[in-house]
């Protein structure tokens, strides 16, 4: 057994009640614990704990009462076990092939990790005193004399969490070993009866099911389609807004693995001849997944579509968005209003929810009084009510907003105003003192004001509640490991609306292809803004026409900058391509004199 090892059974053994021999200058962990201010009565209810759950109960007692810092403690144990402490570890260069040897669960349960780099290699432990798991790991892996550091809770998980999160197989693996090896064997065991109830079963079904949804969240995956065909099923992922074909399967496989799907979401399995709606609830490593799941009879079968939201994710702030800091103060001016109504535009999927809990997020604060009412609730945000738009029991939009306004609210956030109902009663709740945030689907910002008078709203009503409309679409971010330099030709600027000069000011970039972004060369969206304050020109043009072209072109000649403008300042910060500015803003069919920034 090795030397570290040793030393911490030693040490262990002091700990665990000898007595500290009179003139040793050595303290023992107890007295060294009492000394950084951890009281009697906390040492004593930790030792409690030890009896039930071992040392690492011992230490998480501690830091679960708060009688002492985690970090501190480390340091402490550092100090007393000689052992180094590492507050962040190597995550992202560690190699990842002790995954395939030693499981999850029992890394997890140990509080430990091996961290083998190019350069070195430690087991990172919690708890010191656990060293039998750690000189078994050592032994695993045959690193003898590999060296134990220490290092937080919180950094060791994240480790684990990652290192399988990469190691695990795709879905895509697990069916290629099964070509590998006895294909109709194994799929054969896939059938329309065998183990579907059976939640831990093993059965091929239940592994693929997983597989495709733990490999949707590792690719970043926003959907997973099921396709049945006439001769395949095919398995695809949206990601970053562009659908990726995945897998193709035998179609014997579609009853079940649909059947599957249903129960995990509590469907009627036993109807197929109508849509159905469900949700799956699943925590994923330390993440939490809300799984929106819908099923579609086809000539061919049914057809699911699981929408997958991260309720793990963070709130972006105003700065995160991919505005210019011109753009965020003035947005952060507007959202700053008493009253009024601010529109987010744009198409499905084109993070209009992002952007306004991102507002919401700026001035959320404990004075002001803000309610949701959503369809679905994406975010979940401390200190704001929110409020699940359920139409079986005739909660809708309007419904619901009728409610809210007599909660005493300060800003209301409606997730899409659909009728002239519920725009009418956000117009009113503007009128009367309260600023609200709702989203419409239009291609651009002043296309907002006559989607809202066609509903039937009056036009002095738009002019006097409507303090701004935002557009907005998401453009795919180039990879930063792979992108490359290039010069675009004459015709390709000219899209653009650039001059050839653009050349010799600006660097441009293309899309090239590496392991890290699945070879697409785009890793992550973000997003391009026009923001339309609806001023005293803009109020006198709406009571004249509800033409969203004149609309637009007194705009910019008004110096807003439209989707496609943001768009190309983008592309010339080296942030996305050309083809993406033009992929989501060639609807627009404008011709735009671009302004060039350095």
């Amino acid at each position: 057994m090795s030397t570290i090892l040793t030393a911490l059974k030693a040490s262990s053994g002091a700990q665990q009640g000898a007595s500290v021999p009179p003139g040793n200058a050595r303290m023992s962990l107890d007295e060294k614990l009492l000394a950084c201010g951890v009281s009697p009565e906390a040492l004593a209810e930790a030792h409690g704990a030890r009896g039930k759950t071992g040392t690492a109960g011992f230490f998480e007692a501690l830091i679960r009462k708060k009688a002492i810092n985690e970090i501190r403690l480390l340091e402490l144990l550092s100090d007393h076990f000689g052992l180094p402490l590492w507050h962040e570890l190597p995550v992202e260069i560690i190699n990842i092939d002790f995954t395939y040897s030693v499981s999850i669960q029992y890394l997890k349960k140990n509080k430990m990790v091996p961290i083998i780099t190019a350069d070195t290699a430690a087991v990172a432990l919690f708890d010191p005193t656990n060293f039998q798991p750690a000189d078994d790991l050592r032994h695993l892996l045959g690193y003898q004399d590999m060296p134990v550091v220490l290092s937080t809770s919180e950094a060791i998980t994240a480790a684990i969490n990652l290192a399988y999160d990469t190691s695990r197989s795709s879905a895509k693996d697990y069916f290629d070993e099964i070509s590998e090896q006895t294909a109709g064997d194994l799929i054969s065991e896939i059938n329309e009866t065998a183990d579907l109830l059976d939640e831990t079963s093993d059965a091929p079904i239940i592994k693929l099911v997983n597989l495709l949804v733990s490999g949707a969240i590792k690719d970043r995956a926003s959907d997973i389609h099921v396709e049945p065909y006439s001769g395949k099923l095919k398995i695809r992922y949206r990601i970053d807004g562009i659908l990726y074909d995945i897998l193709s399967l035998p179609t014997r496989i579609q009853s079940p693995l649909v059947s599957r799907i249903k129960i995990m979401a509590r469907l009627n399995i036993a109807e197929k001849r109508l849509p159905q709606d469900g949700r799956i609830e699943l925590k994923i490593a330390d993440r939490l997944v809300d799984v929106r799941v819908s099923v579609l009879p086809t000539a061919f079968g049914e057809r699911v579509v699981l929408r997958l939201l991260d309720k793990s994710a963070h709130i972006l702030m105003l700065s995160d968005l991919g505005m210019h800091d011109e753009r965020i103060r003035l947005l952060d001016q507007l959202i700053k209003s008493p009253y009024g109504i601010i529109l987010v535009t744009g198409p499905t999927g084109s993070g209009k929810t992002t952007t306004l809990y991102a507002a919401l997020s700026t001035i959320n604060r404990s004075e002001i009084n803000i309610i949701t009412i959503e369809d679905p609730i994406e975010y979940q945000m401390d200190g704001v009510g929110q409020i699940q738009v359920n139409p079986k029991i005739d909660l809708t939009f309007a419904a619901g907003l009728r409610s809210i306004v007599r909660q005493d609210p300060d800003v209301i956030l409606i997730g899409e105003i659909r009728d002239r109902e519920t725009a009418e009663i956000a117009i009113q709740s503007s009128l009367t003192g309260h600023l609200v945030f709702s989203t419409l689907h239009t291609n651009d910002a002043a296309s907002a004001v006559t989607r809202l008078i066609d509903m039937g709203v009056e036009p002095f009503l738009v002019t006097s509640s409507v303090v701004a409309i935002i557009a907005q679409r998401l453009v795919r971010v180039l990879c930063p490991h792979c992108k490359e330099v290039y010069s675009p030709d004459e015709e390709e600027l000219a899209n653009l609306g650039l001059p050839l000069s653009a050349l010799e000011i600006n660097t441009f970039f293309r899309k090239k292809g590496c392991n890290r972004c699945m070879q697409t060369g785009f890793r992550g969206r973000t997003a391009i803004f026009e923001i339309l304050v609806v001023d005293d020109k803009i109020k006198r043009l709406v009571l004249a026409t509800s033409d969203a072209t004149q609309l637009n072109d007194l705009a910019v000649r008004q110096g807003m900058i439209t989707l496609q403008q943001d768009g190309i300042q983008k592309v010339l910060a080296g942030i996305t391509t050309t083809e993406e500015v033009l992929r989501v803003t060639r609807s627009l069919n404008r011709k735009e004199d671009i302004v060039q920034e350095a």
